[in-house]
């Protein structure tokens, strides 16, 4: 190779990695609607090839029809969370004289159980920044989450237009050997399949499960808490502690002690361990996956991915043992393998 071609090289290089870090650093804000893209792509490809290769659709048709199903899926729970919000909003009479009692009588009773002053002038303004606050972050997430939306589907559309010839392309440019790229990709495909489907499918299961043991103890609001535990189970090591530990404690300071110590036996025993029980199975189906890899892989990819770390944050990690157990097998056990041979001769 010349000077010039070494040039030639090395610049394209350069600008491509100027260029790819400065697009990169644009499109932050966008990142959870790449992510959602890639993650849909992943688990309708094959709806997608059906449509196209064996029924003959045209691109643009099957690519449409796939993606009012994903507006489907994505609001239809969507809908039914803004239901069972509003329901449980109109359920409340807001009677001033009556909220402002129920507040005083909730006060003096964390005063009266532990001592502790809730109105004391630093607390109200602790509280209010919190508000004020937590308002604007909510509103924040809400217009994040709508743009990333539309993103998301722009992005899949082009994707599933795209179909063989993006996949063939990205499969041109990894940068792996032939029998590495298949490992890589199964890992991904088999890490984002069982994650995308198992962690809703588990929200949901140990929602319910925690919303018939609300309801059997006495819990003020069964549905919005079983609901809001459905979240809580993505959320690494606390999980639905979250929110049954709170009503536990609240039943107790509120006298009523056997609901309480029934309310956290039912949880320690049957919500807990159901979270173990359909975490692997689910990792036996979908992918075999350590515990460590998935905990920590949330609380990774929560902080770097938002949302969407849940799924990603234990592919990052899944990834990262792959790379490194394919340099120990090409790199490490090969050189020991001639030095072995080597030896042998030798003797």
């Amino acid at each position: 190779m010349t000077i010039k071609e070494k040039y030639w090289r090395y610049s394209l290089v350069i600008l491509i990695i100027i260029l790819g870090f400065l697009i990169f650093r644009e499109s932050l804000p966008f990142l959870s609607g790449f992510l959602g893209a890639f993650t849909v792509y992943i688990l309708v490809r094959k709806q997608m090839m059906r449509l196209t290769e064996k029924r003959k659709w045209r691109k643009s048709l099957a690519a449409i029809v796939i993606l009012g199903e994903v507006l489907l899926c994505f609001l239809v729970p969507a809908f039914v969370a803004i239901w069972l919000i509003i329901n449980q909003l109109q359920s409340i009479h807001l009677d001033p004289a009556a909220f402002i009692a129920s507040i005083q009588q909730f006060v003096d009773l964390i005063h009266t159980k532990t001592g502790y002053n809730l109105l004391a002038s630093d607390n109200i303004s602790t509280m209010a920044s919190f508000i004020t606050s937590a308002g604007q972050m909510v509103v924040g997430q809400i217009s994040t989450f709508v743009i990333n939306a539309v993103v998301m589907l722009f992005l899949l559309y082009f994707m599933l237009i795209g179909g063989r010839q993006m996949e063939s392309y990205l499969y041109d440019v990894m940068p792996f050997e032939e029998k590495d790229r298949g490992r890589v990709l199964g890992e991904m495909k088999m890490m984002v399949t069982s994650n995308a489907i198992g962690i809703p499918l588990l929200a949901v299961i140990q929602g319910a499960i925690a919303g018939i043991g609300y309801f059997i103890f006495g819990a003020p609001n069964p549905v919005l808490f079983a609901f809001l535990t459905c979240f809580a189970t993505i959320i690494p090591l606390l999980g639905t502690a979250l929110v049954w530990f709170p009503l536990a404690a609240y039943l107790a300071m509120t006298g009523d002690w056997g609901s309480a110590i029934g309310l956290a036996a039912y949880a320690l025993i049957i919500i807990t361990n159901i979270d173990n029980l359909i975490r692997f199975l689910l990792q036996k189906k979908m992918a075999d996956t350590h515990p460590l890899i998935t905990v920590f892989g949330v609380i990774i990819g929560l902080s770097l991915f938002g949302f969407w770390g849940v799924i990603f944050g234990p592919l990052l990690l899944s990834v990262f043992a792959l790379f490194f157990n394919m340099f120990k097998e090409k790199y490490i056990d090969e050189k020991g393998k001639r030095s072995e041979k080597i030896i042998l001769k030798e003797e």
